[in-house]
């Protein structure tokens, strides 16, 4: 694992590192040095940089590795599929070349469908899967994107084939200072200036926004995909589903494709972005339940 010069904001402890798997470049942060692995899969509007608090936490007895998905971050954005499916693709990749498998596995938000995948069809990739503030296409996402009740615009437009790409660049920040992150956030300065920063120097970079595109394009043409999987392959691994403001909308997921052990957490008066918003009561739940299965 050769060390790169960061593009971007670090923190103290990582390595920054590129891996050529599966047809795309991985960009991924590496740290600590003894215990089990752990993967940490960020959601939408992030990259690995969501986890910058959560990181510290978990290195000390863990080693912990954290990917910008293809279309994400400092990942390859340029031409390619981003979808659910090959995302997972990716990740099964990364651990073989990581040697490190298998692999306490966390992902949250729009990540979910890409951990449930992996673990779904690279079981032998995956110790336990911990699912933050997320579900699945057939199991619920289709609710974040009706309108008439209680779903969010943003879902179906990113969804749109081309309209991200078309009408965002050169709004991003209107989009994501002005309006996601306030709206998904119940913590004060959860995200300070320069974390808005960095995640807009991705997100306003050439093709920023093709992983985000292609995962939300997924949900509108799962076409039951999801569903007949988590049917004929439900998950045997420890799962934790932990929620904050949408709670108990993870749980209520995972323990439906989920033939063995479902441990929820609710993290009181955390928003969406939990990592970023409540890292110490995350790291704790997750600490336990990671200790437990090892």
């Amino acid at each position: 694992m050769s060390v790169v010069t960061p593009a971007g904001a670090t923190i103290a402890g990582v390595t920054h590192h590129l891996a050529e798997v599966n047809g795309a470049r991985l960009h991924y942060v590496a740290a600590g040095s003894t215990g089990s692995p752990i993967l940490l899969v960020h959601g939408w509007p992030e990259t690995w940089w969501a986890f910058r608090k959560l990181i510290p936490l978990l290195a000390g007895g863990h080693r912990v590795f954290a990917v910008d998905l293809r279309g994400f971050g400092d990942s390859s954005h340029a031409g390619g599929d981003y979808s659910v499916a090959t995302s997972a693709e990716d990740l099964h990749h990364l651990i073989a070349h990581l040697g490190a498998g298998p692999v306490h596995l966390l992902g949250q938000d729009i990540s979910g469908g890409v951990v449930h995948r992996l673990a779904a069809t690279h079981a032998g990739d995956v110790l336990s899967l911990t699912g933050v503030e997320t579900t699945l296409a057939g199991y619920g996402l289709e609710m974040l994107a009706d309108v008439n009740h209680g779903g969010s615009w943003h879902v179906g437009f990113l969804g749109a084939p081309g309209i991200p790409q078309l009408l965002l660049p050169g709004n991003e920040r209107r989009l994501l200072a002005d309006w996601a992150y306030p709206l998904m956030s119940a913590t004060k300065d959860a995200l300070t200036e320069a974390d808005v920063d960095e995640f807009l120097r991705t997100y306003a970079g050439p093709d920023g926004w093709a992983g985000t595109s292609g995962l939300y394009q997924s949900l509108f043409t799962d076409n039951g995909a999801t569903k007949a999987l988590a049917e004929a392959n439900p998950l045997t691994v420890p799962v934790l589903a932990v929620d904050g403001v949408n709670a108990p909308f993870t749980e209520q997921t995972f323990r439906q494709v989920t033939a063995g052990e479902v441990t929820g957490v609710h993290i009181e008066g955390a928003g969406h972005l939990v990592a970023q918003e409540a890292p110490d009561a995350l790291a704790a739940a997750f600490l336990k339940f990671v200790d437990a299965v090892d």
